[in-house]
């Protein structure tokens, strides 16, 4: 049932909140494993419905249903607009609706229906990076900092007052898959301080700041080609953000057909001080080390040198990049990256 408009909220003990969950994805596993190993009541858990995935096509279900294993009841609509889509969730009575990426718009009467408020774990420091793809987006604008908010949600988009935010160091290192990893296990242990604030009265939000705001579109497929002319820190930025998908790619002319195939670029390094490059040539090839399988291709950037270090084809493996400086289809000096539409 929505809660009536001015009812004081009484606060709770943590161990009387019943808690419903909202996710589908594995950066919202972390949060829901957590709340099952909590005291909190786990009345049910909303998910996407299954999908079909892999090569055969086959129906699967998301990362958070298979985590459940039918220990929670698991509801799957694919909308909640209408009343009969919310029913279930009604019917759980939870208090607090927990959202972690759960991909689908929560209407005015959903958020209404728990009586604390609906909390969503978001992989940002609000109100910058507000939006789908918070962490790639970091990555791409070389954030040194980024982080996890708790906060209460409302209908606009990330909009809602924080709760809770906890500030985690974007390492040099760092790739789409391993920030999102780190982000998901800090929002898990960041979630369950809030639930009991919010269970016990003690936490309280607070709005966000109308400073700074910032938006995090969807990734696109568009965005993965290289563009050799950009700046290297720029290109490793998009080789490192754009994991595990879409994946930055370049193409090149397979020396023995001469027709342009795609490359998939894993891993790159910027060179320090740029590089010793002889040619100005955006994507040129001007070096290989390839006598060991940690050696390295190494391209001539719009600005500076990219040392590329794993590399795949089209419906190969991940190979390290001293195995492409090798054979009939070796990537050699001179040979020029990019140019297919």
């Amino acid at each position: 049932m929505p809660r009536a408009q001015g009812t004081a909220l009484r606060p709770l003990r943590s161990i009387d909140v019943r808690v419903a969950f909202a996710g589908t994805p594995d950066f919202a596993v972390p949060a829901l494993q957590s709340l099952m190993r909590s005291l909190h009541q786990l009345v049910g858990v909303l998910t996407q419905p299954d999908r079909p995935r892999g090569r055969g096509q086959h129906l699967t279900p998301s990362p958070v249903k298979a985590a459940v294993e039918g220990a929670v009841p698991v509801a799957q609509p694919a909308s909640l607009r209408s009343p009969e889509d919310r029913a279930t969730l009604a019917a759980w009575r939870p208090d607090v609706l927990v959202v972690v990426a759960y991909g689908l718009i929560l209407p005015k009467p959903v958020l209404e229906i728990p009586r604390l408020g609906c909390v969503n774990v978001h992989a940002s420091l609000l109100p910058r990076w507000r939006g789908a793809a918070p962490v790639e987006r970091a990555l791409l604008a070389g954030d040194e900092t980024t982080g996890v908010t708790i906060m209460r949600m409302e209908e606009g988009l990330d909009t809602g007052p924080i709760l809770l935010q906890r500030a985690v160091a974007i390492g040099p290192r760092d790739t789409g898959t391993t920030l999102r990893a780190t982000l998901a296990d800090e929002g898990a242990a960041l979630l369950l301080e809030a639930l009991q604030g919010l269970g016990d009265g003690t936490l309280h939000p607070r709005p966000q700041p109308l400073e700074g705001v910032t938006y995090a579109r969807k990734l696109e497929k568009r965005e993965a080609p290289i563009d050799w002319n950009r700046p290297a820190v720029q290109i490793e930025r998009q080789v490192r953000g754009l994991q595990p998908w879409p994946l930055a790619e370049t193409s090149l002319l397979d020396p023995r057909t001469g027709v342009p195939e795609r490359l998939l670029v894993h891993a790159a390094r910027v060179v320090p001080g740029g590089g010793a490059a002889a040619l100005s040539v955006a994507g040129c090839i001007v070096e290989t080390d390839g006598r060991h399988e940690a050696g390295y291709i190494r391209v001539q950037c719009g600005d500076g040198c990219l040392d590329l270090l794993a590399l795949q084809r089209p419906g190969g493996q991940r190979l390290p990049a001293a195995l492409f400086t090798r054979g009939p289809r070796a990537l050699v000096t001179s040979t020029v990256l990019g140019g297919m539409s």
